[in-house]
């Protein structure tokens, strides 16, 4: 009867719905965490807290699997934009940390994530290593050579995020970052100059002091 046969489809459709759901549910949470556990990496970055930041990037990894693990054959949930952005943030915090800590980078392969979320996890690194290099120029033995290699970083990656000519579909909406970055650059150039040029008129000041 077209009943009975239409309750076994629906039921059995309702059933894939309902699992569905439910990943999407754990999806979610699973994101919010490791944003935050990313989030709370990156501070401990900021405050030289090396091995809190491991220990927090370690976690963010385990919670990336699980999101993995959830998403498993459902791909648009792997795809949807809460998931790549949780994914971008855990780029985001690897890449940081290698950098200023002059580590090589991790690839995408490494980390097990989608080009994607990969180069816009990059440029919003580029957009922290302004905050470490203000960090540095705030100290009193702030190291000028390091917050100049840090600035180089910057530079490289906005050079070769501007090759990336395609469509925000395919790219994940990196020409909006890329924008960012560049003003960021400017800017962290500029400041740069100008505490290296202080620093050179107090050490000249300071020697037309010391002679007789």
């Amino acid at each position: 009867m077209p009943e009975l046969e239409l309750d076994s489809l629906s039921d059995a459709i309702r059933a894939r719905f309902a699992e569905k759901n439910a990943a999407r549910d754990s999806a979610i949470r699973l994101s919010r965490e490791l944003i935050r556990l990313c989030s709370e990496g990156i501070r401990a970055i900021h405050r030289r807290e090396w091995e809190a930041a491991e220990a927090k990037m370690a976690s963010a990894s385990a919670a990336a699997d699980e999101l993995r693990g959830v998403c498993a054959g459902y791909g648009d949930l792997l795809m949807s934009g809460y998931t790549q952005d949780a994914l971008k943030e855990l780029v985001e915090a690897y890449t940081t940390y290698a950098i200023i800590r002059d580590q090589p980078l991790p690839t995408p392969h490494a980390l097990r994530v989608d080009d994607a979320a990969y180069v816009n996890g990059l440029a919003e690194a580029a957009t922290e290593l302004r905050r470490f290099i203000l960090d540095i120029l705030r100290r009193e033995d702030g190291d000028a050579a390091e917050a100049e290699r840090l600035l180089g970083w910057m530079d490289a990656i906005y050079d070769k995020l501007v090759t990336f000519d395609f469509p925000d579909a395919i790219t994940g909406d990196l020409r909006r970052r890329t924008d960012v970055v560049r003003g960021v650059l400017e800017r962290t150039r500029g400041d740069l100059t100008t505490t290296i040029q202080q620093q050179r008129l107090q050490a000249a000041l300071r020697g037309w002091e010391g002679k007789p």
